[in-house]
Formats: C-alpha cells, sequence, structure tokens
C-alpha cells in the first residue's frame, strides 16, 4: 500500500508556455463581444492631463475577471498580470487601487450604471429567461457583513452582536442578477422605507427601456408594456414601501408580520378543514402536510392599498421552525400580501420563491463581497458595485455561453472546473492557440463556450 497522495518531483520557477486561467479568459472575451470594457471607460473621466496607461473600462473588467476568479482584494489581480498572452496588459495592484479609491466617486459611478444597463439590456435581447410578455419578479433583501475593523467609514454595531456593514439588494428572479446595492452601516433599519424604494428605483433604471416603461414614479400606467412585481421578506411588510409600488405601477408581495388583526384573522379559519387547499411544491406537486387559505374577507385591509389580498400557508410544526403568526402546537402559520390577481395556492407558490434571494446574497459573498478593502466609504460603496457587476457578468456568461450543470452552477463550482483550467499556449502562423490541459474534464464545456461567444452578434 501507498498512503502518499503526490509524486515526487523537483519544483522549479521559469515554466513557458502555460496558462492557468483559460476560463477567466473566456469570461472576458465574453466582456469584450459585449463592448463593456468601451462602455464603462467612456464615463470614467481623465484625472491627468494625458489619457491614462490603463484604458479604466479595462481596469474594471479585469476587477471584474478577478472577482469572478475568487479574489477578494486588489493585489489578487496580481494573479492574471503573468497571464499576458491571454489577458494582455493587465493593471497593477495599486492601478486597480487607485482607480477605485480616487476615480471612482459617486457620480462616476452613478454614470457607470447607466452604462451597465445599456450592455445590460443587449443581454436580456438575447436570452429567453428575460423575453416575453410575463412579469419581471424582483426580490429586495439585505444581509450582515462583517467587518474586523473599526476604521472603515460607514460601518456599526449590527442587531446581531456583531460589526460591519447592512447592504440592500434587489435582483432579477429570472436571472440572478443584482440589479441595485446600497451600502448601509451595520445599524441601518431592516424595513426602512426610504431603502427599499430607493434600490427598487435603481433596480427599474437597470431595467431594458421596454421593460422600464411605466414604472418610475408618477409614471402613467398607460404607459406600462411589461408587467413588473416586487417580493421581500416582513422587512417590506410597511403601508409606505407598499403604497410606493403602488405610485410606480409596481405589484408587491411582502411577507406579513403577527399582530392582532393577522392573528384574529387566522384564528376564524384555523381549523376549519374546508377553508383550506393543499399547498403545492415549485415544481408543481402536492407539498406534504402544507396548505394555504385566504383570510382577505376576514381582516380590515382598508389602510393597504386597493386590491390587497392576505394569504396564509400552514404546515406542520417542525423543530427549529421560525415564529408562527398564529400560536399552535400542530401547525406553522406563515401569510404574505400581495395585490396579484390568481389562485391562492398559485400566488403562494410564487411567494415562496423569493427564497432565492438566499442564494443570490450567497452568490455575492462567494464573490467578493465579505471583504471591503478600503477606509473610505465611498470606496467601498464603489467596491461593492463592481463586486455586482462581476457577478452579473458571470450569470450572463452562465446564460449565454453555458449548458447543463454549469449554466446554474455556483462561484466555487465554476472555479474549480473553468475559470481555473490550465492549459497550454502554442504559436502557429502568429496566432496563439490555447490548449486545454489532457484529461481537464470540462474542456468540451470550455470550447462549446467559446463557440457561443463567437456566435453572439
Amino acid at each position: 500500500m501507498n498512503g502518499n497522495s503526490t509524486r515526487k518531483v523537483t519544483v522549479e520557477a521559469g515554466g513557458r508556455g502555460v496558462v492557468a486561467h483559460v476560463g477567466l479568459h473566456a469570461l472576458g472575451a465574453f466582456a469584450d463581444r459585449l463592448d463593456l470594457g468601451d462602455c464603462l471607460s467612456a464615463r470614467v473621466p481623465w484625472t491627468g492631463e494625458r489619457a491614462p496607461g490603463h484604458d479604466r473600462g479595462k481596469v474594471l473588467t479585469h476587477t471584474m475577471l478577478m472577482l469572478a476568479g475568487g479574489g477578494e482584494a486588489c493585489t489578487d489581480i496580481e494573479a492574471l498580470r503573468c497571464q499576458d498572452v491571454l489577458f494582455g496588459s493587465v493593471p497593477s495592484a495599486p492601478t486597480v487601487y487607485r482607480t477605485i479609491r480616487n476615480e471612482l466617486t459617486p457620480p462616476v459611478v452613478a454614470d457607470l450604471h447607466d452604462s451597465f444597463a445599456e450592455v445590460r439590456s443587449k443581454v436580456w435581447a438575447r436570452s429567453a429567461a428575460t423575453t416575453g410578455d410575463t412579469p419581471v419578479v424582483l426580490d429586495i433583501d439585505a444581509s450582515l457583513v462583517t467587518i474586523h475593523s473599526e476604521n472603515k467609514q460607514g460601518t456599526a454595531a449590527t442587531y446581531k452582536g456583531g460589526f460591519g456593514f447592512h447592504p440592500m439588494f434587489c435582483f432579477a428572479d429570472g436571472t440572478g442578477e443584482a440589479l441595485a446595492a446600497i451600502l448601509r452601516p451595520g445599524n441601518a433599519g431592516a424595513n426602512t422605507v426610504s431603502d427599499h424604494l430607493t434600490v427598487l428605483d435603481t433596480a427599474i433604471d437597470q431595467l431594458p427601456d421596454p421593460v422600464a416603461a411605466g414604472h418610475r414614479r408618477g409614471d402613467d400606467p398607460e404607459l406600462v408594456r411589461r408587467g413588473v412585481i416586487v417580493r421581500a421578506d416582513s422587512a417590506g411588510c410597511t403601508r409606505g414601501f407598499v403604497t410606493g409600488c403602488r405610485a410606480r405601477n409596481i405589484g408587491f408581495a411582502v411577507a406579513a408580520r403577527s399582530n392582532t388583526s393577522v392573528h384574529t384573522a387566522i384564528s376564524r379559519v384555523a381549523y376549519d378543514s374546508d377553508a383550506w387547499t393543499a399547498a403545492l411544491t415549485q415544481a408543481g406537486e402536492p407539498r406534504s402536510g402544507a396548505s394555504v387559505c385566504e383570510v382577505t374577507d376576514h381582516i380590515d385591509l382598508g389602510d393597504w392599498p386597493d386590491g390587497t389580498r392576505l394569504i396564509i400557508r400552514r404546515e406542520p410544526l417542525h423543530p427549529g421552525a421560525q415564529r408562527s403568526l398564529f400560536p399552535s402546537l400542530n401547525y406553522r402559520f406563515w401569510g404574505h400580501y400581495t395585490d396579484q390577481p390568481g389562485d391562492p395556492v398559485d400566488l403562494d407558490v410564487i411567494m415562496r420563491a423569493h427564497a432565492h434571494v438566499e442564494n443570490h446574497i450567497a452568490r455575492l459573498k462567494d464573490a467578493g463581497l465579505e471583504r471591503f478593502p478600503f477606509a473610505n466609504h465611498d470606496a467601498n460603496a464603489a467596491w461593492l458595485q463592481i463586486v455586482c457587476w462581476s457577478a452579473d457578468l458571470v450569470r450572463w456568461f452562465q446564460l449565454l455561453c453555458c449548458d447543463g450543470a454549469l449554466a446554474i452552477a455556483a462561484p466555487k463550482t465554476m472555479r474549480w472546473r473553468f475559470w481555473h483550467a490550465p492549459a497550454r499556449v502554442v504559436t502557429r502562423a502568429r496566432r496563439h492557440i490555447v490548449r486545454i490541459a489532457d484529461g481537464w474534464p470540462w474542456a468540451d464545456e470550455i470550447v462549446a463556450a467559446h463557440q457561443h461567444i463567437n456566435a453572439l452578434t
């Protein structure tokens, strides 16, 4: 028997013709195909007398590639600099730092948002996940990010006893894109109406014009060409937020909070078996032991927008279940308010899909969100946007260039299987040819992705 996990080799520096980030090159080629760098560079003004040595759009795109590959600080860009045959002239860590710290001011970041929206429109026009006439579903949620330093501006103690930031996000459910993000201190309220509406308005501005039409504050409902629905947990269960949604011609679905009126409404149907209908899973199959009931007729919703409904779900009580809307030894009761038409069972299925937001936030935390490398608040706010843009670039790549499991793979899976694939570079007829290492299990997927990129028009 031999318990050794490696072969004995002699390790030396000086290897040539070898590259280690072939998949990231595909992601960069995809970004170039979308003209992402050119769109971004046009929005970053020069701060000196002459053009910078590194185009700022390229600096931002390389930073996105670094984050997609698992980097979490400006110094991680150095891993790409030694592979100029794939990535050309990559900026140094100080250049990345100075660009974000000194040049990405709030007005510049706002302009970059506009440019990113233009690129997003191109992607949405090409993807089957975003075409059609069904309503676009947005999800709002906030998440705590622990910071192990008191020297960063804008940090504060959190309600969980930690310290750091409490950013709020708005995602597109159909694609998982982080349409909007705002950096907030750790003690920021979870149910702050102004923050919810700010992140919602920013997300609407990121949608293509045919989708965003009619969904800005005060717009005429006749301008609406495609419906938009926003979902939120109980932090969004405020009259100010849902009224703001109605003012933007946006539908809503927000988790209900426990109060006397909700408690009373549930008590009238809690044990009436005829009032409940079997709940369904996301796949449309019966959900074991769970059922749904609408209690709109049993509660006063006069302070809510016209057409608001209250849908309640009950399911068998299980260990570790979160707080219920109604005390029971047998069931856990949960509900949501919505202004959408349709069968209560179907609306319950749609609302439960709000749980996707946890996966979206986890993806950001696995790709740069867990570490804010600057002391300056505006620089960290810019970093947050770049993290979101990088995650969106990856999602676009997965939607348009990947098939099967890779189309929905998590960041860790993409790094192990795709981004960091090794290869050898050979030159033939003045062309560089990248040959993926023999036996790499996902070589065919990488080749296929390049074929998809070449087919993009």
